[in-house]
């Protein structure tokens, strides 16, 4: 799995996108994104369970303030481009099916917080768009994901969640991710336009090990504005970096993905260290479809997210969760 793994980011950094050398306008805009996803969907019956909640706050720089080192790091692995930097500070929070019990299932998903700071750097031409991603952090209770769960419940009037001291331990965090997104033009359908989206994306380092495959169809208004919607990672993500070509952009969407999964610390626990975990099932895939609005500057996307089970003895049928982002540009 490990050579796959090599291979496979190999590829993904290094595949050529002959029909992508063109070069768009220096964008002089920085942009701010807040996002937030929640298992809890009114009207779906779904509640907080699995991946209950990722929140996360980034900052993306304008194509005319990248670091000359950095540039030149883009022009080395990517050739040429239009380059950004960005961070993100993102929590995400993970608990098992039942979240009233004392004593946790140990064949349920443990209970999990991870914290992480994402340094990237992104490159874009007229047709993809390439990002190297190195996110420092860690799991367990440094992470604060009982604190904000459990905090958010008693603001809202919601039950407390009642085992956050079973925990994965404290385990830092290192992973590197690169991924790659190809803006493939379609028809023109009722004076719209249409588009696919082809992505691959591999993560290695002691949080994930895992390749990930998965293409999104778009149709609306203004697609070359962007490269598709913001996700946390995993998951099928176009970058918190748009540039609106028209004064109001919109489109809907729908896309999958699979993933390949070699290692998670998540569910697995870290190797050579005792801690609660579960056997995670290797190919895990996601359906997402939703909606994305650019005007006055703002953009605010919206997506409903269906996963697969991620580890043997999985109960509930399929996991569900919306993610909703709204980025400004200044």
């Amino acid at each position: 799995m490990k050579l796959t793994l090599t291979m496979a980011f190999a590829a993904a950094v290094l595949l050529p996108a002959s029909f992508a050398r063109a070069q768009p306008a220096n964008d002089p805009a920085g942009i701010w994104t807040l996002q937030d996803e929640n298992a809890s969907i009114p009207g779906l019956k779904s509640r907080d369970h699995f991946y209950t909640n990722g929140l996360l706050m980034g900052w993306t720089s304008p194509t005319t303030a990248v670091p000359a080192v950095l540039a030149d790091l883009g022009n080395a692995v990517w050739g040429d481009g239009l380059r950004r930097i960005s961070f993100d500070l993102s929590q995400q929070i993970y608990t098992p099916m039942d979240t009233q019990a004392t004593v946790t299932n140990p064949r349920d998903r443990p209970y999990a917080g991870l914290l992480t700071g994402d340094f990237s750097l992104l490159s874009d031409t007229a047709r993809s768009r390439s990002t190297l991603t190195l996110s420092l952090g860690v799991a367990g209770p440094a992470a604060g994901a009982g604190d904000m769960q459990n905090g958010f419940h008693d603001l809202i009037g919601r039950p407390e969640v009642k085992d956050w001291q079973a925990q994965i331990p404290n385990t830092p965090v290192v992973e590197l991710l690169h991924d790659r997104t190809w803006r493939l033009p379609a028809a023109h359908v009722a004076g719209l336009d249409t588009d696919v989206l082809p992505s691959l994306t591999v993560g290695a380092g002691d949080l994930r090990d895992y390749v990930q495959a998965g293409t999104t169809i778009r149709i609306g208004q203004g697609l070359d504005s962007d490269f598709g919607i913001p996700r946390p990672r995993p998951g099928l993500s176009g970058g918190n970096a748009y540039t609106p070509t028209r004064p109001l952009a919109w489109y809907v969407f729908a896309g999958v993905d699979a993933q390949a999964v070699g290692y998670d610390l998540l569910l697995q626990a870290a190797p050579f260290r005792s801690g609660p975990h579960v056997a995670p099932i290797w190919d895990v895939g996601e359906m997402q479809a939703g909606f994305a609005v650019m005007a006055a500057g703002i953009r605010l996307t919206v997506a409903y997210v269906a996963q697969t089970a991620e580890f043997h003895g999985q109960c509930g049928g399929i996991h569900q969760f919306v993610t909703a982002a709204v980025s400004i540009r200044f």
